[in-house]
């Protein structure tokens, strides 16, 4: 499904979209292209980017393509879901250690959808943190590895 949805090459075209996307929410799928997870994920963004497309840009980068952006946002798991709004870096607090990404595959569309929907409010508000709308159980679980350092 990773077809169906425009992916970014290179650091100047992440830096580009990041600039550029205007009064929306651009949702950044970090992760590999022939991963199962990704598929999965990709196949829910896919499948909602036109129910979203007046709220939400979304674009799939390649962890191999772009390390820079990998190792600034420390996608250490993937896939990793990253938000920004008119350029500024959105988080979300599901519940778990790290604010600043989605780690993993959304378990339902409607997950995805509330979630957008929740950040793309706030944002408009001038929030730069929001609450995550998503089940507790239907989050990802995860170590983070440099807990405690």
């Amino acid at each position: 499904m990773s077809f169906l949805l425009p992916k970014l090459t290179c650091k100047r075209e992440v830096d580009q979209a990041i600039k550029t996307v205007a009064e929306k929410v651009l949702v950044l799928r970090f992760g590999r292209d022939n991963d199962a997870v990704c598929l999965q994920l990709d196949d829910i963004l896919a499948k909602t980017a036109h129910d979203l497309s007046k709220m939400a840009v979304i674009y799939l980068v390649d962890v191999n393509e772009v390390p820079v952006y990998t190792q600034y946002f420390d996608i250490s798991y993937i896939p990793s879901t990253v938000f920004f709004f008119n350029g500024q870096h959105m988080k979300v607090d599901y519940g778990s250690p790290d604010h600043t990404k989605f780690v993993g595959s959304f378990k339902t569309k409607q997950d995805f959808i509330d979630l957008i929907e929740v950040i793309y409010r706030g944002a408009m508000r001038g929030k730069l943190i929001v609450r995550s709308p998503i089940d507790p159980n239907n989050v990802p679980k995860y170590d983070l590895l440099y807990q405690g350092i």
